[in-house]
């Protein structure tokens, strides 16, 4: 995890992060680096990913920008608010009540994700017996709330 945020008051024009969904209808782009990338193992993100782990990058909202814009999101858990494409279907972005001006992107979405590795697995104690991921990355038995909060300087 990042002690101090890496947000400044200027873009980063050397820097950008680009991406698109899987029919390429919706691209996104930052020009600043997510402020952290982290694995979650609950069972929200596994069922809204299809995947046995999700891995997500966090970018403060104002910060990334989709296009077309995707307006408001859906909810089907309380607190949580999950965009996807209306094209293919592809997750694009969440974001959480408890992580507030946060949008998390699945990284498989992102151009750049070979150069993101993960710090931190959230909800960890919900992970697959099975699935066993070697690395550093902190552990958070639950959600990861406050590193995820301190990582992006909320």
């Amino acid at each position: 995890m990042r002690s101090e945020p890496h947000r400044s008051t200027m873009t980063h024009p050397e820097f950008q992060i680009t991406g698109r969904c899987y029919c390429g209808a919706v691209s996104l782009r930052s020009e600043h680096p997510p402020r952290t990338v982290a694995y979650c193992h609950c069972s929200d993100c596994k069922r809204w990913t299809g995947a046995p782990v999700a891995a997500f990058a966090a970018f403060l909202a104002d910060d990334l920008h989709f296009c077309p814009d995707q307006g408001a999101g859906r909810s089907h858990a309380a607190g949580v608010t999950r965009w996807n494409c209306k094209s293919c279907g592809s997750p694009l972005q969440a974001a959480f009540d408890y992580l507030p001006d946060q949008v998390y992107v699945p990284l498989g979405l992102i151009d750049q994700a070979d150069d993101l590795p993960p710090q931190l697995h959230c909800h960890s104690n919900s992970c697959y017996s099975w699935l066993s991921i070697s690395d550093e990355a902190d552990r958070a038995a639950k959600s990861g709330r406050s590193q995820l909060n301190e990582a992006t300087g909320s």
